[in-house]
């Protein structure tokens, strides 16, 4: 007699979550992590940025998703998780690529901005991980990757809101790191130190971006290289903190 039980359902592919997916870092990680067959969901408040993105993904034979999402906003954040969970698959990685610098003297300074700017590049941070962390926990396995500053490590002039957010990320990823790396789970921050080959960077700063042709700005496929260097270390050899700066560049 035949054997009509039915083969196994294929295991859903794993699913890279990148929040602040714009048209450098986040979008050359997005790209990296499809490459390698993760499913690329990323995230901006306007959904129709993403598109080019999406479209450049799924023309090079990897899946992506886009998603319209406030990251400040709790009930979002959760709907966004509980979505691609239920929808995509389970979240491997999630690569929190939110920035929001934007100098101001202190004494021009506004209370609504400066807690906007917290609430961007930190506390966004804070609602993200902990939604995908709950899931990796139960599954005993996952990376979470936070991109940090110089300003995470030293404020400087004009600097104090992005300075207090990029420190607050940084002890809000120390604090996950010593929690759940035994639980299985991988915490990075890796602090990008210098200008980023960006269309920003080519306007405001020519001078700066002039230095592109001596690989004197950073290259964001290069950066994406070291997001998946990360995912992928043996948990015996796991890296915390990454900086990542020009050969140039002073620090």
């Amino acid at each position: 007699m035949a054997d009509t039980t039915p083969p196994p359902a294929a295991a859903p592919q794993p699913v890279a979550l990148v929040i602040g997916a714009g048209d450098a870092t986040g979008g050359a990680i997005a790209q990296r992590f499809a490459r390698e067959g993760y499913v690329a969901c990323v995230t901006r408040r306007s959904a129709d940025k993403l598109q080019p993105l999406v479209d450049t993904i799924r023309a090079a034979g990897g899946q992506a998703h886009g998603f319209a999402s406030d990251a400040r906003q709790e009930e979002e954040v959760v709907a966004l998780v509980d979505r691609i969970e239920r929808e995509i698959g389970p979240i491997e990685v999630l690569v929190f690529n939110i920035g929001a610098n934007v100098p101001c003297s202190i004494l021009e300074e506004t209370a609504r901005k400066y807690f906007k700017i917290w609430e961007m590049a930190c506390f966004s941070g804070f609602l993200n991980a902990r939604e995908v962390t709950k899931r990796q926990v139960a599954r005993g396995r996952g990376t979470i990757l936070f991109t940090g500053a110089t300003a995470g490590l030293r404020g400087s002039a004009g600097f104090a809101a992005f300075a207090g957010a990029k420190h607050a990320l940084r002890a809000l990823a120390q604090s996950m790191a010593r929690e759940l790396g035994p639980r299985g789970i991988h915490v990075a921050h890796v602090v990008v130190d210098g200008a980023i080959d960006t269309e920003f960077i080519r306007t405001k700063f020519p001078e700066r971006y002039a230095l592109k042709e001596q690989e004197g700005i950073l290259n964001p496929e290069h950066i994406a290289d070291n997001y998946w260097m990360l995912h992928t270390q043996p948990r015996d050899a796991w890296t915390f903190e990454l900086d990542l700066r020009p050969y140039m560049e002073k620090w």
